[in-house]
């Protein structure tokens, strides 16, 4: 069940005067019904096939994709053109698909926000929020740093707990890093694919598979941002508090792939490849069981301003950028976005 103490612990919400709804904190182990927003993706697919597939038995807890509502990008016609392939595939496995999110909700307890198009994830959580059902948000957690800051205000606001992931927070090496193998992180450099698309910023759409890995090695404290562009490569180069400095590396050329490289005080680790989903869906359970969030709002917020700095970096010609600038900017745009 949601664990009310650990919540408001991890969340961040203590002496906020929160007042939760009964939905949240009357779960049950028994209630795993799980809900999926956004079937324009392949992670909608994948998570189906592993909470209901015959190979699920105990490894997820129970938890089963129920039902799905399908939509999705409206205009990206990359996402688009992939929903009535993927409403045939989960539907093979036993879930319902509805028409509209206010239908799913009903049906559930938890849910799956999918939908690969970051502007719409706002609108599309709100009324999970509203309903007090815990949530999921897949990468990106927003198409824009002012809407991620206003999905976590909601959430706060509504007393739910809210997660938002790469599964490449989980790159093979990384639990070593994590456990203090290497000691201190000094530092780090990260490397992922970096499709662009034009209706988000320029790594909200696939650079941040290898932007979430740098944070998971560096943490949060990133000041300044530096940029540099080319039509097949950007580096990315932070500088974190104590002189600590992290790059993202993102590839549109040539051999592409996942990995890295942490300079710690007792080691130099090499990240591994790419983990799968597994590990992330493992988490997604675990934060489902318990309402302890696994990522901090602070970090994916912190993750969506280096993106941010590092498009003004690349307009400004390679300047310096400052993610406290751009926090606040964001933070005045959050308040229009969701309005208590």
């Amino acid at each position: 069940m949601i664990n009310r103490r650990n919540f408001i612990k991890t969340s961040g919400l203590a002496g906020a005067g929160i007042t939760f709804g009964s939905s949240v904190l009357a779960g049950t182990q028994e209630q795993k019904r799980v809900g999926i927003i956004g079937l324009d993706t392949s992670h909608s697919a994948a998570f189906t096939k592993a909470l209901n597939g015959p190979a699920a038995n105990d490894n997820f807890g129970g938890y089963r994709i129920v039902a799905a509502y399908p939509k999705g990008s409206l205009d990206i016609q990359s996402s688009v053109e992939r929903i009535d392939g993927y409403i045939k595939e989960v539907q093979q496995y036993g879930v319902e698909i509805v028409d509209s999110i206010e239908a799913l909700l009903p049906k559930v307890d938890v849910v799956l926000l999918e939908t690969n198009d970051g502007r719409r994830h706002l609108e599309q959580a709100l009324p999970v929020m509203k309903a007090r059902k815990p949530l999921f948000i897949d990468k990106p957690v927003a198409a824009k740093l002012s809407d991620a800051i206003a999905i976590y205000n909601a959430a706060k606001h509504y007393g739910v707990p809210v997660f938002s992931s790469s599964s490449l927070r989980y790159i093979k090496g990384m639990d070593e890093v994590l456990k203090g193998t290497a000691g201190k992180v000094l530092g780090a450099e990260t490397f992922s694919p970096c499709k662009l698309e034009k209706t988000h910023t320029d790594f909200t759409w696939y650079g941040i598979h290898g932007v979430e890995t740098l944070f998971t090695a560096m943490g949060t404290g990133c000041e300044t941002v530096v940029r540099i562009t080319t039509a097949d490569t950007d580096v990315a180069v932070g500088t974190w508090n104590g002189g600590r400095i992290g790059s993202f590396r993102g590839l549109r050329a040539g051999k592409t792939g996942y990995g890295g490289t942490i300079y710690g005080e007792k080691a130099i680790v090499t990240l591994g490849t790419y983990n799968g989903y597994d590990p992330l869906l493992a988490e997604i359970v675990k934060f489902f069981q318990t309402g302890i969030v696994p990522v901090q709002p602070q970090e994916t917020i912190e993750i969506m301003a280096f993106m941010e700095a590092a498009d003004e970096s690349r307009n400004k010609g390679g300047r310096p950028v400052s993610l406290k600038e751009v926090m606040e900017k964001a933070k005045k745009e959050s308040e229009k976005a969701f309005k208590i």
